[in-house]
């Protein structure tokens, strides 16, 4: 799967205003992580950084759109609702 192949649809976020992107792109992350059972750990391992560091961009919750798709293709996300 491709990073092209990642469809995003928008869908009003319920639980992070829609006046901070940088939450709602953190929270989107994190959601699609847990569904997918893929601990900061194993994404590291996955993508070449480490744990610490995941763990701050996500923390922070500023982060490029290209870390984005890069977690989300190693984690095998093809579709996301936002």
């Amino acid at each position: 799967a491709y990073i092209s192949q990642v469809r995003l649809s928008a869908r009003r976020h319920d639980m992070v205003s829609d006046d901070d992107p940088d939450a709602v792109a953190a929270n989107l992350l994190k959601a699609e992580l847990k569904r997918k059972g893929v601990t900061y750990a194993q994404l590291a391992e996955r993508i070449g950084e480490t744990e610490h560091g995941i763990r701050n961009k996500l923390s922070r919750g500023s982060f490029s759109a290209t870390f984005m798709l890069r977690c989300l293709r190693a984690i095998g996300v093809t579709d996301l609702r936002l």
